[in-house]
């Protein structure tokens, strides 16, 4: 097994991490191991801006959009000089 030590962690942090440890009923090096393997064996998919948005909205719930009625009839575009 290899060994990581982690230098200049803020105290806040370290005790943060001894309540989660303490709250999880273990060591805060077996939290920190248990933490970083979750965070490492989670596959990462490689979403776009549209993806990764319409995923945090269905997490919330959806997005309903009230869109206001059309009041005129469609027109073609334009598209020549």
């Amino acid at each position: 097994m290899a060994a990581v030590s982690i230098r200049d962690l803020d105290d806040q942090v370290k005790e943060r991490l001894r309540i989660r440890a303490a709250e999880h009923g273990r060591s805060m090096e077996a939290e920190i191991r248990a933490i970083l393997s979750a965070a490492v064996s989670e596959p990462v998919a490689a979403t776009g801006l549209a993806q990764a948005l319409l995923m945090r909205s269905g997490a919330l719930g959806g997005l309903d959009l009230d869109l206001p009625a059309r009041t005129t009839a469609p027109r073609a575009a334009h598209l020549g000089s």
